[in-house]
């Protein structure tokens, strides 16, 4: 559909349309530099083309020259969700090349927005406790030991989820399921069913180090966003410490 067919659109409705892909965005993982990007990128497809944007892990400011007033929306929850990141690029591209009416756009952001993960809690456990195993391979441990660690990451990520859900304390979750992660393997050392008790720690807390959060962080800063990429890998680190200190309780009674 040719863009100079369609109704001109308002001004409200585009801005709405940047607010909710940005929004989407940065709650499922995307790095502060590409929402603005998008953003920018959709404003300039309804042809506003001084958009201003500013956003920060917990909050996104925008505003084209036309407004009177900034926009605001405040980011509390944040989780990682790919996949609906590369939906609303997808939305992105079709508004540049004009597949898409202001209407059609926002109806579609909201579908992604309503969207649950693709996979459920069960799938995602068990993809954790198979990852544990391997990756208790790759730090060289013995396969004696896989089982071991794929039922101390499997149980380990099972708290992290719930806890997660159940207690709204920032990294209370990374530290409670770290400390699990390491009672649990002290009892499979005790018991003779583990051996190595370092390898199956490290393989169980696998899943739960913020990797995106660190690579987010490092493309952050060499974009130059100084101010995401600092709190980002601020998150990062206190995450890290979190699981950290829980593996460290369990070690100094082991």
């Amino acid at each position: 559909m040719d863009m100079k067919t369609m109704t001109e659109p308002s001004l409200e409705e585009v801005v709405d349309v940047c607010m909710l892909a940005g929004k989407i965005m940065l709650q499922n993982g995307a790095e502060t530099y590409r929402v603005e990007d998008t953003m920018m990128r959709i404003a300039a497809s309804y042809n506003y083309l001084e958009p201003h944007s500013y956003v920060t892990p917990t909050g996104i400011i925008f505003t084209v020259d036309q407004m009177e007033a900034p926009r605001f929306i405040r980011i509390t929850e944040r989780s990682t969700d790919l996949e609906k990141v590369a939906k609303v690029n997808s939305v992105s591209r079709k508004i540049s090349s004009g597949e898409l009416t202001i209407d059609e756009a926002y109806e579609q952001l909201l579908q992604i927005e309503a969207t649950k993960h693709a996979y459920s809690i069960w799938w995602q456990v068990a993809a954790a406790a198979i990852a544990s195993g391997c990756f208790l391979i790759m730090f060289k441990g013995e396969w004696r030991d896989f089982f071991p660690a794929l039922l101390t990451g499997g149980i380990g990520f099972i708290f992290f989820i719930y806890l997660s859900r159940m207690v709204d304390i920032k990294f209370f979750a990374e530290f409670i399921s770290s400390f699990v992660i390491g009672f649990i393997a002290v009892i499979f050392v005790k018991s003779g069913i583990g051996h190595e008790l370092d390898k199956i720690i490290i393989g169980s807390v696998m899943p739960l180090v913020p990797g995106l959060l660190i690579t987010n962080a490092v493309r952050d800063l060499m974009a130059g966003h100084l101010l995401s990429g600092l709190s980002k890998g601020a998150e990062a680190f206190l995450t890290a410490f979190a699981i950290g200190s829980g593996v460290a309780v369990i070690i100094s009674f082991y």
